[in-house]
């Protein structure tokens, strides 16, 4: 995207990176979340969150629903608005990283390529893409918010699984199967791979 703004200048911070993990005891991070509607990535990324906080860890989650009450507002789900969609939670996610928290997000971010020009403007190695995985038919079964049937009717338009695609990771950090998996095992397999990379303390 274009700079449409003139006359700005950008400000750095007075408190280095090193400062900040020093002073936090903890490095930022993105675990992104994707997977279909259903699949469980915002009930895991709540979960995680639990687990982190009750270490002592700062986390926060950033579920695509909630953002689209407010940021994203005036975002629909045709593919200019998903991958804006994405652009600006990628911009916001990256911030959230900057200031040392463990930032789990959960949306379904259907396109390979919005997720990585969100990877793209990360440190390298902050970005940790996270495959929810879960078949459109185990998702179809929970389906919690009737969307399914809502979009097999034809009542929703251009919905992730059914009538647009989902472009899933080619090679993502984590993998977490879902009809296996409890949300427990899940958002403990998140809590672990932070640990394992030196993002919080063991």
């Amino acid at each position: 995207m274009s700079q449409k703004s003139t006359n700005i200048t950008f400000h750095g911070a007075n408190v280095t990176q090193a400062e900040r993990e020093e002073i936090l005891g903890q490095r930022g991070a993105v675990i992104w979340l994707t997977g279909l509607s259903a699949s469980g990535k915002s009930t895991i990324a709540r979960r995680a969150e639990q687990l982190l906080l009750a270490r002592g860890v700062t986390v926060y989650v950033l579920d695509g629903d909630n953002v689209r009450f407010g940021l994203n507002k005036d975002l629909g789900f045709s593919p200019a608005d998903r991958t804006e969609n994405i652009r600006r939670i990628g911009e916001v996610a990256k911030l959230f990283a900057e200031a040392c928290t463990i930032t789990l997000t959960a949306f379904i971010s259907p396109y390979r390529a919005d997720r990585d020009a969100a990877r793209a403007i990360m440190p390298a190695g902050t970005f940790i893409e996270c495959l929810v995985e879960a078949s459109v038919e185990v998702c179809e079964q929970r389906d919690p918010k009737g969307l399914y049937k809502k979009a097999r009717a034809g009542q929703i338009p251009e919905f992730t699984g059914i009538s647009a695609p989902y472009e899933a990771p080619a090679s993502p950090e984590l993998v977490l199967e879902t009809a296996t998996l409890s949300i427990d095992e899940a958002a403990q397999a998140v809590v672990d791979h932070l640990v394992k990379h030196g993002f919080i303390k063991a």
